[in-house]
């Protein structure tokens, strides 16, 4: 999977995406110190590394030739032999953290595993075994798969919220399909967004170098719990300059729940066209307020009318949580089921309100 100066597993890079990432955002990148002499986290790393596996798939897909060649006739005049279709097989390679040792789950990027007619899973100790599909999200590109297997150890979830800018992190997956590899940085930045990657962003970056076939791997704190999935790097024709980026553990989580339930994700829907409130737009507003989202339109007969809201309106939180943007707004509406009530607190010409609404299913289900 291919995007303009980023790529997610293999494909050619622009350096001026990756200056941009290097320039952008309100958090700058943070430079790790190295650790003090005879530190070492071999012991936190020999109780993870048997969460972490390899994934191979194989994509069977048919040569596509001349209809004329498929007419007895034609084959006859021209004579040409009776040749069967042929099938070209297509293999990837990437990672996976297993997330449920009893069910056998394992969380990778659906990316790793898109269109597959075979998914191989290689645990540590070199068992194979053949993964079914649970369910997948190409929205926010994570995938749950399962196998049947004994003995499994699973890696434990982190509150990704409280992972702050600085935190040392360990990136492991098998880059270049040579096996576990296990690189070690900080988190540089939080809430990453508008890069492009997925349909909802709310990445970790991270300088742990990434590369290609360490896609859905796991990004893990001190603890060894796992704080992020990693899906995408930055950097010149496909290689590491210390700009990777991961899906946050707890967005993680809530979508694994989807797809172990469901084998999808059900986003339900609000009802409203939201942007960032802007400097600008605050002073217009006659706001002090830095921070929320402005609603631009409300859909009519949406779950949003019917709370109450309002063009103009300006969402600050959101069941007590504050609101950075219209992206963390999308991001947190995207991953509610549909039926699920929640709290917004507003701004609406100065005054602050509280509204309540019923996340509604999308038009036409």
């Amino acid at each position: 999977m291919t995007l303009p100066g980023i790529t997610t597993g293999s494909g050619q890079m622009r350096w001026l995406l990756a200056l941009l990432v290097l320039v952008c955002g309100s958090t700058g990148i943070a430079v790790a110190k190295p650790p003090p002499p005879g530190a070492t986290i071999a012991p936190m790393l020999e109780k993870v590394l048997p969460a972490v596996v390899n994934i191979s798939t194989r994509t069977r897909t048919k040569t596509v030739r001349h209809p004329l060649l498929d007419d007895p006739f034609f084959r006859h005049f021209f004579d040409i032999p009776d040749a069967r279709r042929r099938e070209r097989q297509k293999q990837s390679l990437g990672s996976g953290v297993i997330v449920d040792a009893a069910k056998g789950y394992i969380l990778t990027n659906h990316h790793v595993i898109e269109g597959a007619d075979e998914i191989t899973v290689t645990l540590r100790d070199q068992r194979q075994f053949t993964a079914e599909m649970v369910g997948s999200d190409p929205e926010v590109d994570l995938a749950l798969i399962r196998i049947k297997a004994r003995d499994l150890v699973a890696l434990p979830v982190a509150d990704s919220d409280a992972v702050r800018v600085g935190d040392f992190v360990v990136a492991i997956g098998s880059p270049f399909g040579l096996g576990q590899t296990v690189t070690y940085g900080i988190v540089s930045a939080l809430g990453r967004s508008g890069l492009g990657i997925e349909g909802y962003e709310d990445f970790i970056q991270t300088d742990a170098s990434i590369n290609p076939g360490n896609s859905g791997g796991p990004l893990v704190n001190m603890n060894g719990e796992l704080v992020g999935v990693n899906t995408a790097i930055v950097g010149p024709s496909g290689g590491n300059i210390g700009i990777g980026f991961a899906i946050p553990g707890n967005m993680a989580s809530v979508i694994m729940q989807h797809l172990s339930e469901h084998g999808e994700v059900r986003r339900g829907q609000l009802g409203i066209a939201v942007q960032d409130l802007t400097p600008e737009l605050a002073q217009a507003f006659g706001l002090e307020q830095r921070g929320g989202a402005v609603v631009a339109r409300v859909t009519t007969g949406s779950a949003a009318e019917q709370a109450g809201l309002r063009s103009g309106d300006v969402i600050v939180t959101l069941d007590g949580r504050a609101i950075t943007g219209s992206s963390d707004l999308r991001n947190a509406i995207g991953l509610l089921r549909v039926g699920t009530r929640i709290r917004m607190g507003i701004l609406r010409k100065g005054k602050q309100l509280t509204l309540r609404a019923v996340i509604a299913a999308p038009a036409g289900q």
